[in-house]
């Protein structure tokens, strides 16, 4: 079983869709074993988004996913951060596929939904930032 973060960023939080996307997971059949609703500081944003904090756009990034409530979520199953991220379509709404999270309910690069980390190493790291071990109920 392998681990990945997904996050429920503000704007699908906002537009309800969280029960959407989650069904899509359990759709899946991947196990949800960590979920908590949370605002996100500008610091826990600057640890996240690492390498992206000396971008220009970077201060934009940081006022959306600061400016709202999102859904952090722990999910395992079986290659858990590649089923997730072809789950999540292209980062640009715009050029996701249909059947994609991304591609069904987004129209921009920014307010893109979710997020779902992209490597075993950036999973690891990311469900660090966000979750202490003791919070994960496999």
């Amino acid at each position: 079983m392998q681990r990945t973060l997904v996050l429920l960023k503000p704007d699908c939080v906002r537009r309800r869709l969280m029960g959407r996307v989650i069904a899509r997971l359990e759709d899946k059949d991947l196990n949800i074993v960590a979920m908590k609703l949370m605002r996100v500081t500008p610091e826990l944003a600057k640890r996240h988004y690492v390498e992206h904090v000396q971008k220009a756009w970077y201060p934009e990034l940081e006022a959306f996913i600061t400016g709202a409530p999102i859904v952090a979520m722990v999910v395992s199953g079986p290659e858990a951060i590649q089923v997730l991220r072809s789950m999540a379509g292209a980062t640009n709404g715009l050029k996701a596929n249909p059947g994609t999270i991304r591609g069904d309910f987004s129209a921009s690069q920014q307010m893109n939904l979710v997020h779902a980390s992209d490597s075993p190493e950036s999973a690891q790291r990311e469900i660090a930032i966000f979750f202490g071990e003791e919070e994960i109920c496999e």
